[in-house]
């Protein structure tokens, strides 16, 4: 039976029920942060990778955790630091001898073979050390050898980043940036949010989770997510924004003049993408202009370099997103 045809004999809850049931099991140990778990969720049903920046203590590492301990995911995590090597992200090739004799190479895989990666402080590593994650990251697999060993299915990269302290750091590059589905900014709990953290976890009681979801469930989610349906005027909107941040261009819109780049096509997938995971999310197998609009922050923020002008005036990427939202809303 297709995905198409159980929806239509079954509707869209026996599916979305999982995930309902996910979320409930992160709400477990993560008080509040909804539209980061929002956001988290519709990054695993969109299949994609996601960068969670934000000041130390907000729980991004514990979130990414929970995700693994409520799914039947494998999971692993690696600590970034500056003395870290590719091959400790990859694996590495070994050199065996056999009672005959006979040597031969075998492969160790390295912890990239897995459904979810945690990448701990992803920029306090060295740039050739982050650059190991691209092909991972895109085309999920390994090039050992001259071999491509493909990765577990589903494969998910959470990297945090701490976006305050700059000692000791190197800059993700473009590409690498580009690789990420979405950018959640992570931001502190509300009072009441603070107080629920302070009680939960200052007492002897430790908060348990129940693994909800397994690999194949969450494939089929993200075979859905892929069919949902998209209006063609949905479609040219979300052409318009991306290429209305790039200065220069005659699409350009006002907005442009803070940034030095725009967005690139894979920005148009990502916000497509995202808005059909979202849709789901809500309930409905199909995509609005509001679902572009919900997503065009956490996709386009880690895209758009912005300009010295913008610096100077304190201008941020967010902002800047916001009016190019206001200049080619439909």
């Amino acid at each position: 039976m297709t995905l198409l045809r159980e929806i239509q004999d079954h509707g869209l809850e026996p599916l979305l029920g999982r995930v309902e049931a996910l979320r409930v099991q992160i709400g477990r140990r993560i008080v509040g942060q909804t539209r980061t778990v929002d956001e988290l969720l519709v990054t695993l049903l969109a299949g994609g990778h996601g960068l969670l920046r934000g000041v130390p203590g907000l729980a991004k590492t514990l979130l990414a955790r929970t995700v693994a301990d409520a799914t039947h995911l494998s999971f692993k995590r690696i600590q970034f630091t500056p003395d870290l090597l590719p091959s400790d992200v990859t694996g590495s090739e070994v050199l065996e001898e056999d009672d005959t004799g006979h040597r031969a190479l075998r492969f160790l895989p390295g912890p990239v073979f897995v459904n979810l990666l945690l990448a701990d402080e992803i920029n306090r590593t060295a740039p050739k050390t982050q650059a190991a994650l691209l092909e991972s990251m895109e085309e999920r697999q390994v090039t050992v050898g001259g071999k491509a060993l493909a990765l577990p299915a589903p494969f998910c990269v959470l990297a945090t980043q701490n976006p305050i302290e700059q000692e000791g750091t190197y800059p993700l590059p473009e590409a690498q940036l580009d690789r990420f589905l979405l950018c959640l900014d992570v931001d502190y709990p509300s009072k009441a949010e603070e107080l629920d953290v302070l009680r939960r976890t200052t007492g002897t009681a430790q908060a348990s989770v129940d693994p909800v979801l397994d690999a194949e469930g969450l494939l089929r989610l993200q075979r859905l997510v892929r069919e949902v349906p998209v209006a063609e005027a949905v479609l040219e909107a979300t052409a318009r924004l991306v290429r209305a941040s790039r200065p220069g261009t005659p699409e350009a819109a006002k907005a442009a003049r803070w940034l030095e780049w725009g967005a690139g096509p894979r920005a148009g997938q990502a916000l497509l993408l995202t808005a059909k995971a979202h849709a789901l999310l809500q309930g409905r197998f199909a995509v609005s202009w509001d679902d572009v609009l919900r997503l065009a922050a956490p996709v386009l923020r880690h895209r758009l370099v912005p300009s010295y002008a913008a610096a100077a005036e304190g201008v941020d990427t967010d902002a800047v997103v916001r009016e190019l939202v206001a200049d080619v809303a439909p």
